[in-house]
């Protein structure tokens, strides 16, 4: 059955069987002239200094602090807040185009609002230097996850909408300083995830949900907060887009998005019901955010499962939304199969996650589609929704990238394979008309995993926590990126020889 409905998932997107089993051999080369490569960290989990130059806690470091992941904290995280010449010349030996980077809000303002903090304005400016110094593109998420606790304490951070002003005054600081080196700017990062660890399961800061739908919360309201917070999230936004419009865009020449996590979905099985399922959570994670920047509303399904628990919006805050982004930023690792429950909309109290009424799990990696070709083709699914559903609007992709313990060999054959078989799913899509400009690996270095502190890793090098310096270590990973980004060509056979070869792993000789 999940044979049948993948292939016919494939033929109608016109996705042909070799294109997605046969050779995978490429280079950059393929990909259209000025495709950007890259690849990111954010503020929390790579600059530790927590504590240092008027940085004040964000929602992140209070949880942490409070031991929400098995006591690991951002203090130090990678360093990167005095390491950041290093890990620029790291970036130029592997052969960046670009790099993505958050701005801490707590570290630029250290009140939330009001005088600038001039020690953060100081590193920010020098990393910005440093990367276009070295012909690296500065690409700038404003919000990664940490708003200032004082916000939260003040007025409950973005239950408020107070919040649609601090945050546009926020990105004002940060377009008015940066703005005449940074082309690239995102509003923020996953507020899709953002408002159901936050606010439904209360896994992740500020920590707010209500039984039984989530755990280890003092206070919230599962049910209704998620969306208050989108709603605000929103408002927020398109805030911050007019305000680049209005006052910035032109004279910086530069462009301004929003990012979104994205699942590749597929229906368990070919039932109505299944399918329907399938279409509802698309609405849920990914519509309750492209269906207002593109139509200026939500979708029906979240209007009609949440009902009054949905704020609607009024002309001015649709128009406000509606069309507020050049560019989608799509971090994208997973593909999931979705199974109907309808039955969970029979309760009368229900969060978010009940709203869905829909089960997922992970794409079963023993179905009949090798591994690779699963991984690929999840990412060119996602693509062509969005190129169906949502009128193909310029995407980047800012994230992608595999999960392995953080003390595993730096010969990560398998996020070597993970990375070429995505890749390969982007050049089928871009060859198939996605309006795809580029591509980032997350992550640069190991960093601090909000999922997992310092005991997983996602980095193309590896950070040495054992010792004061904190040394970095190139992983088999970088090599192959770097042999890419340099115009060599990649395959699988590349990846085989050197999971049999005994040479160390800075030997490239398995790429010629």
């Amino acid at each position: 059955m999940m044979r049948t409905v993948l292939l016919i998932a494939l033929l109608n997107i016109g996705f042909g069987s070799v294109s997605v089993l046969g050779a995978d051999s490429y280079s950059r080369q393929d990909f259209p002239p000025g495709f950007i490569f890259g690849s990111g960290t954010s503020a929390y989990q790579v600059e530790g200094a927590a504590n240092e130059d008027g940085r004040t806690p964000g929602v992140w470091d209070t949880f942490t602090h409070q031991g929400f992941v098995d006591g690991d904290t951002g203090d130090v995280a990678a360093d990167g807040y005095h390491k950041y010449k290093e890990d620029v010349q790291l970036m130029v030996e592997t052969g960046l185009d670009a790099y993505r980077f958050s701005i801490s809000w707590p570290r630029l303002l250290p009140k939330g609002r009001g005088a600038v903090n001039p020690k953060g304005l100081q590193y920010y400016n020098n990393l910005i230097n440093e990367l276009i110094s070295h012909g690296i593109q500065p690409h700038v998420t404003l919000f990664h996850y940490d708003h200032p606790q004082v916000l939260e304490d003040e007025y409950g951070g973005w239950l408020s909408r107070k919040i649609v002003k601090d945050f546009t005054d926020f990105a004002d600081v940060c377009f008015r300083e940066f703005g005449d080196r940074v082309s690239y700017w995102t509003t923020l990062n996953e507020p899709n995830v953002y408002v159901i660890g936050g606010y439904d399961t209360g896994t992740s800061p500020p920590r707010r949900c209500s039984s039984p739908f989530g755990s280890n919360c003092t206070e919230g309201n599962s049910s209704t907060e998620p969306y208050l917070a989108a709603h605000h999230i929103l408002m927020a936004h398109g805030s911050v887009v007019r305000l680049y419009r209005e006052k910035y865009q032109e004279k910086q020449a530069g462009f301004i998005g929003i990012n979104l996590l994205v699942f590749g979905y597929v229906p368990l099985t070919n039932s109505t019901e299944d399918v329907v399922a399938t279409q509802r959570a698309k609405d849920f994670f990914t519509g309750l955010f492209m269906n207002p920047l593109l139509f200026g509303d939500y979708p029906d399904t979240v209007k009609r499962n949440a009902g009054l628990r949905l704020p609607a919006f009024t002309n001015y805050e649709s128009e406000l939304v509606k069309g507020s982004f050049d560019f989608v930023g799509v971090n994208y690792y997973y593909t999931l199969t979705v199974k109907d429950n309808s039955d969970a909309l029979k309760s009368e109290h229900r969060d978010f996650t009940a709203d869905i009424a829909a089960e997922m799990a992970p794409f079963d990696k023993t179905a009949s589609l090798p591994e690779s070709a699963m991984r690929s083709w999840g990412l060119e699914l996602v693509l062509e929704d969005f190129k169906q559903a949502y009128g193909n609007p310029v995407i980047y992709i800012h994230e992608n990238g595999q999960i392995s313990p953080r003390n595993s060999s730096l010969e990560d054959i398998s996020r070597v394979k993970f990375l070429h078989s995505n890749i390969w799913g982007l050049l089928d899509a871009v060859r198939n008309g996605s309006n795809v400009r580029g591509y980032f690996i997350w992550s640069f270095l190991d960093v601090f995993e909000f999922f997992g502190g310092y005991k997983s890793s996602y980095g193309l090098y590896y950070v040495d926590r054992d010792v004061p310096e904190l040394k970095r270590y190139a992983k088999f990973s970088a090599h192959w990126f770097s042999h890419f980004l340099k115009g060599g060509n990649v395959s699988s056979d590349q990846v085989i020889r050197r999971a049999t070869s005994s040479s160390p792993v800075s030997d490239n000789h398995f790429f010629q």
